[in-house]
């Protein structure tokens, strides 16, 4: 059987206010192919299917459009689980209507574990796989809260009900297993943070258990389980160096600190004999670069971007040693006339340096106005030639500001 594992879509995801609907119905449209391509009869889709639990009528809309496409692709089976980012309700609501399609979904823990446990058959209605679609277990659906306890004990509880939980779902694959007398192949699901889990500055990826960050062991998984496919981390790894325990990783970078990252899906080949995984590269639909530096830097790589013609959305960071007043300015100019944007700005030169410099024995009250800009200056290390223009500057500002007080105007 050939199953493909995919995880953190997060549709409708903004970035830094620009929405990337477009970006997703491309990733969407390869998506498609990729599967048709691969002759893919199971799609797993481990958690964060949305960016939060309230999504616009066009997210939803790119959801249930290729759930449609899906089938037509030759797709058989389609098992989504919720992510920590998902409304439970609203991603359980339409699933009996969903079955019909043969789109199993599960939004959240059930009361009982053997409704997370699925038997997926072939064309000609014979059993062909095991599926433990486990979501994101929520605090509340493993741990009993006590009086008394402590965050280590919360902690461990949380822990204890995890394992708990994939031990259930595998004993109840092992008896599905033994009861149909056939070697079948035994898939579990999750969504959650595994001890050694990497990530990267930026990736938005939230803590799901507040005292547990990794303390979720690689070793909670039972044995049965012939391959593991997580959600939640952005970044596509091996759980504890095994092959058969995967993340897969989002296949779109979700900030520009996932910019640099090869995203993959991940095609899982079952035989009777063995299991093998398979990384396939999803394309760069939306070029992200950020562009750091003195203004040199930053204007010498803009200018390598402009020969480029890339539509690219950019992140510039300066953090040169002249203290660049209109730095906002000089980058509308640069890329005035081309297919770059820049997303965000972040000037580090006035910021860091005054924070790093500033005495924790004054404040505020204690200084005229003149000597706060005279301590901004000398902070900054502002040359000397810079300083009689900001002074003379400064001082008009004041002037201008003491004349509407005698005015008494607002």
């Amino acid at each position: 059987m050939k199953i493909l594992h995919t995880s953190d879509w997060h549709i409708g995801r903004a970035l830094h206010g620009r929405k990337r609907y477009e970006e997703f119905d491309l990733f969407l449209d390869w998506l498609i192919d990729c599967i048709r391509l691969e002759g893919i009869e199971t799609l797993l889709l481990a958690g964060d299917v949305f960016d939060n639990g309230t999504p616009g009528n066009r997210a939803l809309e790119q959801y249930f459009r290729f759930l449609c496409r899906v089938a037509e692709a030759g797709c058989r089976h389609v098992v989504v689980t919720a992510g920590n980012h998902d409304s439970p309700s609203l991603l359980n609501a339409p699933r009996q209507v969903l079955h019909h399609l043969n789109v199993h979904v599960v939004g959240c823990m059930t009361e009982a574990p053997q409704d997370e446990l699925l038997l997926l058959k072939d064309a000609d209605g014979r059993p062909e796989l095991i599926v433990c679609a486990v979501p994101y277990l929520r605090d509340r659906d493993i741990r009993r809260a006590e009086a008394g306890e402590t965050c280590e004990d919360k902690g461990r509880k949380l822990v204890e009900g995890i394992c708990d939980h994939y031990r259930q779902m595998g004993e109840l694959a092992l008896a599905k297993r033994a009861e149909l007398g056939v070697k079948l192949p035994i898939i579990a699901m999750g969504h959650l943070f595994t001890s050694g889990g990497q990530t990267v500055e930026g990736d938005g990826v939230r803590e799901l258990y507040v005292g547990t960050l990794g303390q979720v062991r690689a070793d909670v998984f039972p044995e049965c389980f012939d391959y593991l496919a997580l959600g939640h981390l952005h970044l596509a790894q091996r759980v504890g160096g095994a092959d058969h325990r995967r993340y897969s990783g989002s296949p779109l970078p979700l900030s520009y600190g996932e910019a640099g990252q090869r995203k993959v899906v991940l095609a899982v080949e079952t035989t009777a004999e063995a299991l093998s995984v398979r990384e396939i590269g999803v394309p760069c639909f939306q070029p992200l670069v950020t562009v750091r530096g003195d203004w040199d830097q930053i204007a010498g790589r803009i200018a390598a971007l402009k020969e480029e013609a890339a539509a690219t959305w950019l992140e510039v960071i300066y953090d040169g040693e002249e203290l660049v007043g209109d730095l906002q300015e000089r980058l509308r100019e640069l890329i005035d006339g081309t297919p770059l944007e820049i997303l965000r700005t972040k000037n580090l030169r006035l910021v860091e340096r005054t924070l790093s410099r500033m005495s924790t024995e004054e404040t505020l009250d204690d200084l005229e106005p003149q000597e706060v800009f005279a301590r901004c200056l000398e902070a900054h290390s502002v040359p000397q030639e810079q300083q009689g223009e900001l002074l003379a500057a400064f001082h008009e500002t004041m002037a201008a500001l003491h004349e509407d007080d005698a005015l008494g105007q607002p």
